[in-house]
């Protein structure tokens, strides 16, 4: 997409995420919902993050964290569903690389599947010691 812009996030842009991720529905429900959206501001304000951005507005989000050794982990990553396709999840992951040259950049996935498509390496896993 050659009109995508990719930028810091900023508390200006929170309305325009939330709604984001209201229309994705349930599946980031814990993001949004009553018991989840104060916790995930905090979140946000603790995290490095990225907005895409084309004419019509915010088209996709990706939060990441720099763990001062190991390199970055991205946490989160969503394009809008009807701009799925036009690459921009991949320029939003590019860009955390060009932010952090020379670090590692990793993805904490449960969507293994669409990692594997664009050719990333998978390594090692993860596992739930609590919920």
């Amino acid at each position: 997409m050659k009109d995508l812009k990719i930028r810091n996030y900023s508390k200006a842009d929170e309305d325009d995420l939330f709604d984001m991720l209201r229309k994705e529905g349930e599946e980031w429900k814990e993001y949004w919902g009553p018991e989840g959206i104060e916790r995930c501001k905090e979140i946000l304000a603790d995290s490095v993050v990225f907005v895409a951005c084309d004419r019509d507005g915010m088209c996709g989000y990706l939060r990441c964290r720099r763990d001062g050794v190991f390199g970055i982990y991205i946490y989160d990553l969503l394009v809008t569903g009807t701009k799925r396709g036009n690459n921009i999840g991949r320029a939003l992951t590019d860009h955390v690389c060009s932010s952090f040259p020379g670090e590692t950049v990793y993805v904490m996935s449960t969507i293994d599947g669409y990692y594997r498509k664009q050719g990333y390496s998978e390594k090692g896993s993860i596992f739930t010691v609590r919920e």
